[in-house]
């Protein structure tokens, strides 16, 4: 009861909990709540409960550093995350950084994710139009080819 006050009143208190609390589920849930930072001394099978890792995610994209491989690499949790926060892109496994449709809901989300998009995607008129859409400074990150096609860069501008 005492660690559970703790975290809610300043989530920072986990990092100090002994090992058995902060692999409890309710305590590691409500140190999230109250505290982004908190996430990163969650216990490693609790770093893999979507629930928490997006309650996390809720106060604070990084938190997906955090969170286990396996959620990094599965496409609808992804998906999930970028749509709520496309900065997320920036942890997403490799492979997903690289997949047009999780690339583009990041965009969708936030221009400044377009930056983690895998090479290939990043000459990919659709996407590099949604990211300008938002912001004209994505441009930066778009493909050599594109940033020298006529056409294109007039349809962007």
């Amino acid at each position: 009861d005492f660690v559970l006050q703790a975290v809610k009143a300043n989530g920072w208190a986990l990092m100090y909990a002994d090992k058995t609390l902060r692999a409890d589920r309710e305590v590691v849930l409500e140190a999230v709540k109250s505290c982004e930072s908190a996430f990163k001394y969650a216990n490693d099978t609790l770093r893999a409960d979507r629930q928490i890792v997006l309650e996390a995610m809720n106060h604070h994209y990084w938190s997906f550093e955090y969170a286990d491989a396996a959620l990094k690499r599965d496409k609808d949790f992804v998906l999930q995350a970028v749509k709520a926060n496309g900065w997320a892109l920036m942890y997403a496994d490799k492979t997903l950084r690289a997949d047009r449709e999780v690339v583009l809901e990041a965009v969708k989300s936030c221009e400044s994710a377009f930056k983690y998009a895998n090479d290939t995607l990043r000459a990919d008129r659709q996407i590099v139009l949604e990211a300008m859409n938002h912001h004209y400074w994505s441009f930066e990150y778009a493909d050599a080819a594109l940033k020298r096609d006529k056409d294109f860069v007039l349809q962007a501008v």
